[in-house]
């Protein structure tokens, strides 16, 4: 079975994203294997620590590396996406030549209780992803607009429309993971 690491650009308790991330996971159930990285040890990227690299930068690289695919999960702050999120794709990107993002089946989501979920902010990551190398998944896209009740406390989609959607894009996932990954 093939493993997404998930990067989740937010950390906070009762974060959306998460809660989305964990539904995901929940409904890839056999045909996916989900590994959430940590990714708030991280330090702010600073291209002079690649003298002695943090352990944290060493151990998310090798994560990363080891996994089939990525799934980036974006909350949207100020019409892009959190800081902490970017870090990890640029910490992932380098040094240099060595991305651990080049030629990784990706694809980007996010929550947010807004109507346009967080169409903007997954542009930005879009952008910083491509760059790195990473082979992004276009469609369909996941912009999830986040409304209480429609993930319940064990990770499970209440609605069926939701879930019937939620599941089409975890379906298109290892599809794009199987035409990349031999």
């Amino acid at each position: 079975m093939k493993t997404v690491a998930v990067v989740v650009g937010s950390v906070r308790e009762g974060s959306l994203n998460q809660q989305l991330g964990r539904a995901l996971a929940k409904l890839a159930t056999g045909k996916l294997t989900f590994r959430f990285l940590k990714i708030d040890d991280l330090p702010m990227y600073n291209d002079d620590l690649w003298k002695n690299p943090p352990e944290a930068v060493i151990r998310f690289k090798r994560e990363l590396e080891a996994a089939d695919a990525a799934l980036l999960l974006t909350p949207e702050y100020n019409r892009s996406t959190s800081p902490l999120l970017k870090n990890a794709i640029d910490w992932g990107s380098r040094p240099y030549g060595k991305s651990s993002w080049m030629h990784k089946p990706t694809a980007i989501a996010g929550a947010s209780p807004g109507a346009i979920g967080t169409a903007a902010g997954q542009a930005h990551v879009r952008t910083a992803a491509s760059a790195a190398g990473a082979l992004l998944m276009s469609q369909p896209e996941l912009y999830f607009s986040a409304k209480p009740g429609l993930i319940d406390a064990d990770d499970a989609i209440t609605d069926d429309g939701t879930r019937k959607f939620l599941q089409g894009y975890v379906d298109a996932l290892a599809t794009h993971i199987d035409r990349l990954v031999r």
